[in-house]
């Protein structure tokens, strides 16, 4: 279902263009400034005369973690930084002028950040003329002798031109110097302005040798500005109000009949010379906005367009005066631009007003990336985007150009310092893409028909004519005496006759009769003459026909041979762009085999460093597993020993256990024989039977078992060892450490210790002067009775310097007192004396072997 939509103002179609249309790339050349100081760092390198590479800073390198690389950038042409402001004009924009002059649009404009010398290289300086003065005068060079009258050529006001009369432009002129305020044409008598003499050197003068001599030709200029996104006539003459001054009223943008921008009410400048030209120039210079910033002194703080119009028109055919067509009339124009600056308010510190400039200039330059985007991405991929030439002024004044057709060339400023490496950097990525946007080719205007050399042979009859009147001595026409007396010395001579009577019928027609023959041979004369002429005109209107079609013939083998010279340049262009891309293509290609030789080299040492470390870590894998598997058998060992000991230990708490029941066993039948006496009374006392003690050939039995033990202790200790002396009876040295907690027991037997240092608390003084060390420590038995333990150990000395004992032998020493109830009798006595008990343990520590527990009676 069709929904009906707002209506809109329908476009206005645009001209068709023709699908064969020959398109060029917009030609983008570079430009290196040189560095202020020569120990200032420099980011840019000219590799060739058509590549430049991009080092990042140091700093930049540090802060971003190599983020930064070398990149390179191809251009039509680089100029370094001794190229002079001839050799870049001979380049650039000397093909520009040529083109104008054969009606043909250019538009030239420098680009770049701020302080690149983009105005340096467009105007230039006193005695180093830019590209501007230069193409004005390699122009007035050029068309200086062909130029017309003052005032013929008139703008309309509609981006067009008229054609007035002799007498209009007489009257224009007789207008202008009756003014005394109107400037006149500045000429060579006048003292030269010194703001521009000398910009150009005679020396380096050119000027054009393909010049059609059949045109007249009027060179008019206008300079406008482009400032906060306004339009601003700089040559416009406002009435200045000293009490209430008026800003500048801006212009505005419109669309001719040709579909071509132009800048409504401008004023253009009709210019006669290179110095009025110039002249023009520096008054709408003296009115552009400048201001100083931290990164340069004078900042161009708006665009200037500076526009110059070539107005031509052929000769009538004698090649005296302009032919009065208008249709006839080419209109051709040449822009330079200076565009302002991009620039950074972090890096100028810009406020106020410059900081709204700075915003104007960054928005118009970003439109402009991104029309030639658009016009990139429209022309590569097929698509039919509109380009956004309105949203700013500068790109909608420009429009006709990449629409329409001209020749585009843009100067890439740079300057090559490490601070403005970023800024530059956007500007070569917007270098490099616009050199992928085309422009239509200009084509050559339509001649006129008439004949070639008309105003050679008007100055060539002149200038014949001119001769003979001054070999004549006089003028040259019907009365002259010198062309009379041949025709009258040829007619019949007059009689002599004297006229007396006025009657006389003599003398009278006789005088008739040869006056009426000399009028026959006048008139015969005369026709032959007429007829001579006749003939005459025939033959040279022959000639001249015959000269017009030879000069056609030579016309078009000449255009002829002007597509086949424009086909050989083209493709000899070509070639150079294929050599240059060549030898480019084998420069990266020499580059990426350097990188991928480092690379290879990189590979392999990192290959042998990663087998090396394959094999040290098999090695390690290895060793791990051998070391696991000595671990196991030692976890094995240690696994199997402590079975082993625990086994022993239950053993040995198993025969404490029957010592201890026999013990009970044994003082019960004492008790039960005491009984059994006290009871009998007479009956003579039986001495009991000592009950059997339980057998030891299992401990045997289970010693030699663990004969296979490590334990270096003997399996099976004697029945009645004698007392063993202490350890510390030796002859080395000892500390003895006694705490003052320690109770005196003033027993008989008490271990002696020679060679000892007794201490109540140790000290590594005290441990560096001894081998050994034993502390006396007590504690309450089960019994109630002290218990006193001798802990013995080795002194070593530590790796740090100090002092460690390894306790190696415990020695207990216990009392018992032969009255206590729980006293020992030994079998087969009723009553003895006391008896003392004198008990040694020895416990090694966990890297030695342990003993088993044995006892020693002792009878006192």
């Amino acid at each position: 279902m069709y929904r009906p939509g707002k209506g809109k103002t329908p476009r206005k179609p645009g001209p068709k263009k023709a699908s064969n249309i020959e398109k060029d790339p917009v030609g983008v050349y570079c430009r290196i400034r040189p560095l202020g100081t020569e120990d200032e760092e420099c980011c840019i390198e000219m590799i060739s005369s058509s590549t430049i590479q991009l080092h990042a800073p140091d700093g930049l390198k540090a802060n971003r973690n190599g983020e930064y690389k070398e990149m390179q950038y191809s251009f039509k042409k680089v100029f370094g930084i001794n190229t002079n402001q001839m050799e870049l004009f001979e380049d650039v924009a000397k093909p520009l002028v040529e083109d104008l002059i054969h009606c043909k649009n250019g538009l030239l404009f420098t680009y770049g950040v701020t302080g690149s010398g983009k105005t340096y290289t467009m105007t230039g300086s006193p005695g180093d003329g830019g590209l501007l003065p230069r193409s004005l005068d390699m122009l007035f060079n050029s068309v200086g002798p062909f130029q017309a009258k003052r005032f013929v050529f008139k703008p309309d006001d509609k981006n067009g031109m008229e054609i007035q009369s002799q007498v209009d432009a007489l009257l224009e002129r007789q207008k202008r110097d009756s003014q005394p305020l109107v400037p006149k044409t500045p000429s060579s008598r006048q003292k030269a302005d010194p703001e521009f003499v000398d910009m150009i050197s005679p020396e380096e003068a050119c000027k054009s040798e393909n010049v059609d001599d059949d045109c007249c030709y009027s060179v008019f200029v206008s300079y406008i500005e482009v400032y906060n996104n306004y339009i601003y006539d700089l040559l416009e003459d406002a009435p200045f109000d000293p009490i209430r001054p008026k800003p500048p009223q801006s212009k505005i943008l419109r669309e001719d009949q040709n579909h071509n921008m132009y800048v409504a009410g401008c004023t253009e400048v009709e210019v006669k010379s290179t110095e009025e030209a110039f002249e023009v120039f520096w008054k709408g210079q003296k009115k552009r906005r400048i201001a100083n910033t931290q990164l340069n002194r004078e900042s161009s703080r708006s665009h200037s367009v500076f526009t110059v119009k070539l107005v031509q028109a052929p000769l009538d055919a004698d090649g005296d005066h302009i032919l009065q067509d208008k249709n006839q009339v080419n209109v051709s124009q040449l822009c330079l631009v200076d565009l302002a600056g991009s620039e950074r308010t972090s890096r100028t510190r810009a406020e106020g007003s410059r900081l709204r400039e700075a915003g104007n200039i960054n928005q118009s330059l970003m439109t402009l990336r991104t029309c030639m985007e658009v016009l990139r991405e429209n022309q590569m991929c097929g698509t039919n985007k509109m380009v956004p030439y309105r949203d700013s002024k500068v790109t909608h004044l420009f429009k006709n150009y990449f629409d329409g057709e001209g020749k585009v060339r843009m100067i890439v400023c740079v300057n090559p310092k490490a601070d403005d490496y970023e800024e530059t950097m956007l500007v070569m990525r917007f270098a490099e893409m616009t050199q992928e946007v085309e422009v239509a080719r200009p084509v050559d205007r339509p001649i006129c028909g008439l004949a070639p050399g008309r105003r050679h042979r008007n100055q060539a009859f002149r200038d014949e004519l001119s001769r003979r009147l001054e070999e004549r001595g006089g003028p040259s026409n019907a009365d002259d005496p010198i062309l009379l007396d041949p025709l009258i010395e040829s007619l019949p001579a007059l009689p002599p006759c004297e006229l007396m009577d006025p009657a006389d019928d003599q003398t009278l027609p006789r005088l008739i009769e040869v006056l009426e023959r000399r009028h026959r041979i006048r008139q015969m004369m005369s026709e032959q003459f007429n007829k001579s002429a006749s003939t005459m005109k025939s033959m040279l209107q022959q000639f001249d026909g015959q000269l017009g079609a030879k000069e056609t013939f030579i016309h078009d083998q000449q255009s002829k041979l002007s597509e086949k010279d424009k086909v050989i340049i083209s493709q000899r262009a070509e070639i150079d762009r294929l050599e240059k891309k060549h030898k480019t293509l084998e420069y990266k290609v020499d580059i990426l085999q350097k990188t991928t030789d480092m690379y290879e080299q990189d590979k392999r040492s990192l290959q042998q460093e990663l087998d090396t470390r394959a094999q040290r870590l098999q090695m390690e894998l290895s060793e791990r597993r051998r070391m696991e598997q000595r671990m196991q058998g030692m976890v094995t060992d240690t696994k199997l020993k402590w079975e082993k000991e625990c086994e022993r230990r239950v053993n040995a708490k198993q025969l404490e256990m029957q010592n201890k029941l026999w013990v009970k066993d044994e003082k019960l039948k004492q008790l039960k024989a005491i009984v059994t006496e006290s009871s009998s009374g007479s009956r003579p006392a039986e001495r009991p039977e000592k009950p059997e003690r339980p057998s030891r050939e299992r401990d045997h039995n289970i010693g030699k078992k663990r004969s296979a033990s490590p334990s270096p202790l003997p399996t099976a200790p004697p029945v009645r060892p004698t007392h063993r002396r202490s350890q510390s009876a030796g002859g080395e040295k000892w500390v003895d450490h006694k705490p003052p907690s320690n109770l005196d027991l003033d027993t008989v037997m008490q271990p002696i210790i020679p060679n000892a240092i007794k201490v109540s608390t140790p000290n590594e003084k005290a441990l560096s002067k001894c081998h050994k060390y034993v502390l006396r420590h007590q504690e309450l038995a089960s019994d109630g009775e002290i218990e006193t333990k001798l802990i013995k150990g080795n002194v070593f000395k530590t790796r740090g310097g100090g002092q460690a004992v390894q306790f190696t032998d415990i020695e207990t020493l216990k009392q018992e007192c032969p009255t206590a109830p729980s006293r020992k009798r030994r079998s087969g006595s009723a009553e003895g004396p006391a008896q003392m008990d004198d008990t040694e343990n020895r416990a090694p520590v966990a890297s030695t072997s342990l003993a088993v527990g044995y006892q020693k009676r002792r009878k006192p």
